[in-house]
């Protein structure tokens, strides 16, 4: 029998309650976007697109780990393994005795598997291999919590264990928690780190925040619901469905994703534990996770310079330390910032480091203008398409790229119009719109220093009187697209 909270009452769920936000949910959501209004389908699945999300993850680089090869061995299908319900039964009865949680077979339940062992077997076989380096870790901090251990397999529903992973919302890492909701738990968020993507770091606060849902609910089940769409989300399907605490019981009253995400991870459950079984079977990522060191790091370093002096490919760095945005580790009064390296690689490391952080040093003295200002930021903000800008120009301003901007505002192409808001989180902050003008000897006109970005119709816009003709006239320019980053011109205002 699974262990319930008989004193737990409905008053606990106060408005602070119901205004708090789950870790990948920015939203309240209304009685439309819940299962008992709309039909749920494969087809736009959030689950289904997180797996396919690690398709082309660097996770599974072979130029980064040259020794590990794509498992090839994956079954045709025509002969993948099937099994029956009433075997299927039988395994999850068996899997439900062993935990707390409330592991049921249905028909829902069962769409997830076939989801997870038929359709998306190829992701699910690299999830099995970064099983290899994530669950330990995780393992570790759901014991310190005294936390069921099956709790390790939310982060594949979470993010498919990838730590860069990004929602259509924001919300960010291996366990998915929003800008604010990572905050209060105490991940922060800066031009250089985003804690989010901490491995450690996300996990402690994952573990933290569901022990804080499970001591409001006294239910695991209703404790996941909360972590995917806030406790306030929850509190409504309860009152709506009339006082019922079982999850399938307010399940129609649920968030439309929040309906898929316990089945979802019932379902993971099986499919990790009865891998070889359905003939899946790790595909070899990233190192074991007992074959990396972790130190503290002194001084400011960047990755270009960890990997000359330890040999270890920088790729393989920012894959082993997916929190740093910009692939430098800064040195800030008050704050402790760690590097992740191969065994190996960390005793060349430590040997070796008074002199890395001399050649660092003179590294950036020497190019001190090029280091990046650090910031304190939430991360989003929306640009306005000014005219003359290009998905290029704006990724450049905020050293993002093309592609990410067009996944963060669901653009299928590169076309965008003046006015448009795009959302962008982003890497750096752009350079202060500044003009070089001086005033000439001559006329009183002036001269302007072009700007990577700006049109003849922007300059012209800066200047009264002055249009974007005027321009070409005084400058002998015959067409508008030469207009070049540094180039001069002179200016005539009125």
């Amino acid at each position: 029998m699974k262990a319930h909270n008989p004193l737990l009452i409905f008053t606990v769920f106060s408005m602070s309650f119901s205004a708090w936000a789950g870790p990948g949910d920015s939203t309240d959501v209304s009685t439309t976007d819940t299962l008992a209004n709309e039909e749920w389908t494969f087809e736009d699945d959030p689950f289904a697109a997180r797996l396919d999300s690690l398709m082309n993850s660097v996770l599974f680089a072979s130029e980064t780990f040259p020794e590990l090869e794509l498992d090839s061995s994956l079954y045709a299908l025509d002969s993948i393994p099937q099994f029956s319900d009433s075997i299927m039964e039988l395994r999850m009865a068996d899997l439900n005795s062993r935990t707390p949680f409330d592991l049921v077979y249905n028909q829902e339940v069962r769409r997830y598997i076939d989801l997870y062992a038929n359709r998306r077997r190829e992701q699910v076989s690299r999830m099995l291999g970064l099983a290899e380096y994530y669950f330990p870790m995780f393992e570790e901090t759901l014991d310190k919590y005294d936390m069921p251990i099956e709790l390790k397999y939310l982060a594949i529903v979470e993010s498919a264990l990838n730590p860069q992973a990004r929602s259509r919302v924001g919300a960010k890492g291996l366990w998915q928690f929003m800008y604010a909701t990572g905050r209060m738990q105490g991940l922060r968020v800066s031009s250089y780190v985003d804690e989010r993507s901490d491995p450690h770091k996300s996990t402690e606060a994952a573990c933290d925040y569901l022990t804080k849902l499970y001591s409001i609910f006294g239910d695991w089940n209703l404790a996941l619901a909360a972590y995917n769409s806030g406790p306030g989300n929850v509190n409504k399907a309860i009152r709506r469905s009339g006082g019922k605490r079982d999850y399938w019981e307010i399940r129609p009253w649920l968030p439309r994703e929040t309906a898929g995400y316990v089945p979802a991870f019932i379902a993971v459950n099986y499919v990790m534990s009865y891998a070889p079984e359905h003939g899946l079977y790790p595909t070899p990522s990233i190192l074991s996770y007992y074959e990396t060191d972790t130190i503290r790091v002194r001084h400011k370093l960047n990755f270009d310079q960890i990997s000359t002096v330890t040999g270890v490919d920088k790729e393989a760095i920012s894959i082993l330390n997916p929190s740093y945005k910009t692939e430098f580790i800064p040195e800030i009064s008050g704050q402790n910032h760690y590097l992740v390296l191969p065994r190996e690689a960390m005793g060349v490391f430590i040997t070796n480091e008074d002199s890395i952080y001399a050649m660092a040093a003179a590294e950036f003295e020497k190019k001190e203008a090029e280091e990046p200002e650090h910031q304190e930021m939430d991360e989003r903000l929306v640009h306005r398409v000014r005219s003359g800008e290009s998905l290029g120009v704006i990724g450049e301003k905020y050293g993002v790229s093309v592609g990410q901007i067009k996944s963060w505002n669901g653009l299928r192409g590169t076309t965008i119009r003046v006015g448009q808001r795009l959302i962008i989180y982003p890497r750096r902050l752009p350079q202060q719109e500044t003009r070089t003008a001086t005033t000439t000897t001559s006329n009183g006109g002036v001269r302007y220093t072009v700007r990577s970005g700006d049109t003849l119709y922007d300059i012209a816009r800066k200047y009264p009187g002055v249009s974007a003709d005027n321009i070409m006239e005084w400058n002998n320019i015959r067409s508008a697209s030469s207009l070049r980053p540094g180039q001069t011109l002179v200016i005539h205002p009125q």
